[in-house]
C-alpha cells in the first residue's frame, strides 16, 4: 500500500543558534532558518539555505534516516548560502558540496551572485525560471521568482507551505537597499507574484524576526504592515528603499 502524501512528506524547520550552530555567536544573532524538505518513503531530502554548521545539518538529516540529494537557495546572501558576513566566514553551500556532491537549485538571475559569494561553479548549479518544479522523491516543490530583496530571490511552495527566505517575514519583508535590491520589484513580488499562493498556506520565513516561526499566509496578509498600503505609490513611500 502506497503511503498518503501527507504521511511521506518530510519537513523540518531548524533555527541557527538553537537547533544547530549553538556555539556560533553570529548564527545566534542572525537567527536564520534552514529547512529540510523530503520524501520519507524514498528517504531523500533537499536542504534550503544551509549555512553556519554544515556538518551538524548533515547529521540531523542522517539521524532522521534521510539522505540529502540537493540544495535550494532562496538568495545569495552569506547568511543563507555561506561566504563573508561582516568579516565572519560563514560555512555554506561550498562546504556542503565538499562533503557531498549535489546540485544547488537557484533562479537564473541569482546564479552569478551565488557564484561570486560562495566560489561554486556553473557545474554546481541547476538554474531555474519561475514556476519550475524540483522533485524530491514524489514531493514536488514549486519555485516562485520573487525579486526585490535580490534580483533572483525565490520562494518555495510545497504541500501548502511557503518557504519565503527574506522575501516575506511574519511582520515585515526583506530590505531593498543592499546590492541588487529593488523596492518596486519587491512590491510586485508581494502583491502579484505571491498572489497565487492561497491564504491557507503556512508561511515559513528565512529568519525568526517575530515571536512565532510560522503563520498562515492569510493572517500575515491581514496583520503584516507591508500589505496595508493600497497603491504602489503608497507602498514605496512607506517601505522603499530600506525596510528590515
Amino acid at each position: 500500500m502506497v503511503p498518503a502524501m501527507a504521511d511521506r512528506f518530510y519537513f523540518r524547520q531548524l533555527l541557527s543558534g538553537r537547533d544547530f550552530a549553538k556555539d556560533d555567536s553570529i548564527a545566534g544573532q542572525m537567527l536564520n532558518f534552514v529547512y529540510l524538505i523530503g520524501d520519507r518513503e524514498e528517504g531523500v531530502a533537499l536542504v534550503v539555505d544551509p549555512a553556519y554548521a554544515v556538518d551538524e545539518i548533515l547529521q540531523i538529516v542522517e539521524d532522521d534516516g534521510m539522505r540529502l540529494v540537493g540544495t535550494l537557495a532562496t538568495h545569495f546572501h552569506p547568511d543563507h548560502v555561506g561566504g563573508d558576513l561582516f568579516g565572519h566566514d560563514v560555512e555554506g553551500i561550498g562546504c556542503l558540496l565538499e562533503r557531498q556532491g549535489m546540485k544547488v537549485h537557484v533562479h537564473k538571475d541569482e546564479a552569478r551572485w551565488v557564484k561570486m559569494m560562495t566560489g561554486v561553479s556553473d557545474s554546481d548549479l541547476e538554474v531555474h525560471d519561475s514556476s519550475d518544479i524540483v522533485k524530491v522523491g514524489e514531493i514536488s516543490v514549486e519555485l516562485i521568482h520573487t525579486p526585490g530583496h535580490t534580483p533572483g530571490s525565490q520562494c518555495f511552495l510545497v504541500e501548502n507551505r511557503l518557504v519565503a527566505g527574506d522575501t516575506l517575514f511574519l511582520d515585515g519583508c526583506g530590505r531593498t537597499d543592499l546590492p541588487g535590491g529593488n523596492p518596486r520589484d519587491l512590491y510586485l513580488s508581494l502583491t502579484q507574484r505571491l498572489s497565487k499562493v492561497p491564504d491557507s498556506a503556512v508561511l515559513f520565513p528565512g529568519h525568526l524576526y517575530s515571536r512565532d516561526g510560522q503563520a498562515e499566509l492569510g493572517e500575515t496578509r491581514r496583520k503584516n504592515p507591508v500589505f496595508q498600503p493600497k497603491t504602489e505609490e503608497q507602498w514605496l513611500q512607506m517601505f522603499g528603499p530600506g525596510l528590515l
